[in-house]
């Protein structure tokens, strides 16, 4: 479905769950791709069957085939009145999305009224600037949340993370990169990489 929003049409694909529906979980994507990304596929395709109906959500930068994402403030525009569409459903909602996307869920889940945040290869700091973190925009959630992170990560490995405090919790998947690809001479394969995330978060967004 697509949701008019002040800064052009945003796309929502939902997957719901099989039977009852528990809890809904809206992710975006990041900057250099779309809901295409194989961390978000794993996760529509595994979590309905756990009774959690997933959404992806493009941002209008990608449904009108632009190459390059916008500035935060206009995501975050785009962001909201797609959330806003989600309560329809009438479920608790989780918001989450991959590097960028974890960004932007970070910085609206209060406003969407979520009661989580699930952040997936979250750009702890660009890629070799260590001193630029963005762990308060993380922290700032102001909602329990949950960080995804890859071994391999240039813009932060779960190494890099401070002590997280009460409310949050950070799972390692090992040998992973950015977008979670895991290397054919690592003795962990890709599909278990992704087995790794998706039965993670279905068990954090159960507990909440």
């Amino acid at each position: 479905m697509l949701v008019t929003t002040p800064v052009g049409d945003a796309r929502i694909t939902l997957y719901p769950a099989d039977g009852k529906a528990r809890v809904l979980l809206a992710l975006g994507h990041g900057a250099g791709g779309g809901v295409e990304a194989r961390d978000l596929q794993a996760l529509a395709a595994a979590l309905p069957a756990r009774g959690i109906t997933v959404a992806l959500v493009e941002q209008p930068w990608r449904v009108a085939g632009k190459k390059i994402g916008p500035a935060p403030q206009t995501l975050d525009a785009a962001w909201l009145p797609a959330m806003a569409e989600l309560a329809a459903q009438r479920l608790p909602l989780v918001v989450g999305g991959r590097s960028a996307g974890a960004r932007v869920a970070c910085r609206t889940a209060a406003q969407a009224g979520a009661v989580g945040v699930l952040a997936l290869a979250f750009p702890l700091h660009p890629p070799g600037k260590p001193e630029r973190s963005r762990v308060e925009e993380l922290l700032g959630s102001g909602r329990p949340t949950l960080v995804v992170q890859a071994g391999q990560d240039t813009f932060g490995t779960p190494e890099e993370f401070p002590e997280l405090p009460a409310g949050h919790r950070l799972v390692a998947i090992p040998y992973g990169s950015h977008g979670f690809a895991v290397p054919k001479r690592a003795p962990l394969g890709q599909d278990e990489a992704l087995a790794l995330i998706t039965e993670a978060v279905g068990d954090w967004i159960l507990e909440l």
